[in-house]
């Protein structure tokens, strides 16, 4: 009967599993600042009767309820890892960034709504206050962008980072549009205004959403593509084949990897083992690595992709001591 070696190990070899320190005094400022330039903001708008205003506020707030989500993943990511969720609370930092994309769509509706109301019946705006208004804005959301400019590694860091900097652009586009209404009086300009803003947070969303939705559905990280991944695996010493090779995120900031290395020279052992979590981990991030060594008799075919082996011999090596982490996704 064939033998099939199993080997497990894992290497975190420069491979951050937190969010970095500072992000959440990040937060909080953010959050603080936020919270109340969308009291100054949606007060203005009614007083001004300004479209825009009380549009870029929704958004505004929408972003303040991402910014609270996220924060809260973050620290949910740093829960060690229990019996029930072996990898801790680790992809709720996923869940988060998938939350605010789709948060910032439904946000994008009831802007599109109003505007096109506004645009039906036309309205006077205060152009001046406007102007004065999204001039804080751009203010505020300027810093609080660069409060996250550090961790664009972190996806959930990444979305709090782009919805501020959407903010900013948006507030500048408000500016803008208010000086155009005081030079011409269009009062249409306005709607239309809300209807861009619109549109460009659709564009800045649609990527975070594509991303946090196929690291939910346990899909590969962008920047890894699974075919080099084979290819480092088969290139190393004694490796004949690979197969029921996994790569998955645990986390916005974390990626692990399974695979079968058929072997038929024997067990390489732990050297081995060290090697090749340091190569996946240096070239394509992947910090988790379980690999099965499998040792086939000559002569005997070796099982297919899906086909179970017939005879297992159990051997569990863990070269790197320290180390508790869960087990991988069912194949």
């Amino acid at each position: 009967m064939p033998a099939h070696h199993h080997s497990a190990g894992h290497s975190h070899h420069g491979h951050s599993h937190a969010p970095q320190a500072g992000h959440g005094h990040a937060f909080a400022i953010g959050i603080a600042l936020n919270l109340g330039f969308v009291a100054i903001e949606a007060g203005y708008g009614v007083w001004a009767d300004s479209m825009a205003l009380l549009s870029d506020a929704g958004h505004n707030l929408s972003d303040v309820l991402g910014l609270a989500v996220a924060w809260g993943a973050a620290i949910l990511a740093r829960r060690s890892p229990t019996e029930r969720f072996t990898y801790g609370l680790r992809p709720s930092s996923i869940l988060a960034a998938l939350f605010n994309a789709l948060l910032l769509l439904v946000a994008v509706g009831g802007i599109v709504w109003e505007s096109v109301e506004r645009l039906i019946e036309p309205a006077p705006v205060a152009a001046g206050t406007v102007i004065v208004v999204a001039g804080i804005g751009i203010v505020v959301n300027g810093l609080t962008a660069l409060l996250f400019m550090k961790g664009q590694h972190d996806l959930n860091i990444r979305g709090a980072f782009l919805h501020m900097v959407a903010d900013a652009a948006v507030s500048l586009g408000v500016v803008l549009g208010g000086l155009c209404i005081l030079w011409t009086g269009a009062t249409w300009i306005d709607p239309v205004l809300s209807l861009v803003i619109a549109a460009v947070i659709v564009w800045g969303t649609w990527d975070l959403l594509k991303q946090s939705l196929t690291l939910s559905l346990l899909g590969v990280p962008r920047g890894i593509a699974v075919p080099e991944v084979r290819r480092t695996l088969e290139q190393m010493p004694g490796v004949a084949r690979v197969h029921q090779l996994h790569v998955w995120a645990v986390s916005t900031t974390e990626t692990a990897l399974t695979a079968h290395l058929v072997m038929p020279g024997g067990h390489p052992g732990d050297g081995f083992l060290a090697s090749a979590q340091r190569e996946l981990n240096e070239r394509f991030g992947i910090g988790h690595a379980t690999l099965q060594i499998e040792i086939h008799t000559p002569g005997r075919r070796d099982h297919g992709e899906g086909d179970p082996p017939e005879h297992h011999e159990h051997r569990h090596d863990h070269p790197h001591k320290g180390h508790d982490h869960g087990g991988h996704p069912p194949r």
